[in-house]
């Protein structure tokens, strides 16, 4: 990356990897437990196991299988995941999840906060685009999403650093794909699809859910301003 460096309490949170050691390499949005909808986008990904996936975090609660999914991905080689918010409210005691167990809840402990290569960074929330990286903490990273009091402008609106950053959080009526950044949660607990980025090929894969997990109406879902549709 060519930021400046993250902070003491970040850089033992980061997981840096070299994208030449991978075929094909996938961002995927927030699953939220949605097992089966995880299953079926993998199924239309068809990776091999020299493609790697990496998740924006928020892997678990909301879903009807957190357990499902975090043993998915903690058991492949070739998958790799930031710590979401949602993840951390369970290591904080601030929420339970009785279908995880003991070693679902060390692995998501074991998570980066943070996963970049040459040019890009991977987060949960986002970055505050008014102060360095070297500045930002934990809770920055995993919950940025507005930068102002009514909601608006959203982070990604403003941001234009060298770095692109991938996040999820923000639960989007399509993806945000834009050079600086790209969103990624388009709310597939909700009924919306989950979706996954594919960094050779410029392009966004989509899979729609059997049903909707959790309500949330039409007008909570943001409408990126800025998304160049891919």
């Amino acid at each position: 990356m060519n930021s400046a460096p993250f902070n003491r309490s970040i850089s033992a949170q980061h997981r840096a990897i070299d994208l030449a050691d991978w075929n094909n390499v996938y961002v995927v949005g927030d699953v939220h437990g949605c097992r089966k909808t995880l299953d079926r986008l993998i199924e239309k990904l068809a990776p091999s196991d020299d493609d790697l996936l990496v998740f924006v975090g928020d892997l678990v609660r909301r879903g009807p299988d957190s357990h499902g999914v975090v043993e998915l991905v903690r058991s492949s080689d070739n998958m790799l995941s930031v710590r979401g918010n949602n993840e951390e409210k369970l290591l904080r005691g601030r929420r339970v999840a009785p279908d995880l167990t003991e070693a679902d809840l060390r692995w998501l402990f074991s998570l980066p906060v943070a996963i970049t290569w040459e040019n890009a960074l991977v987060v949960h929330g986002g970055i505050d685009p008014r102060k360095p990286l070297g500045e930002h903490t934990v809770d920055d990273l995993q919950n940025m999403e507005s930068l102002g009091d009514d909601g608006r402008p959203f982070w990604w609106e403003r941001y234009s650093g060298d770095d692109r950053v991938f996040f999820g959080h923000t639960v989007l009526e399509r993806p945000f794909v834009e050079d600086a950044a790209v969103g990624l949660d388009t709310g597939c607990v909700y009924g919306g699809a989950l979706t996954a980025y594919d960094v050779r090929r410029d392009r966004t894969i989509r899979v729609e859910p059997a049903r909707a997990h959790k309500e949330r109406p039409p007008e909570k879902f943001v409408r990126p301003m800025l998304a160049t549709p891919k």
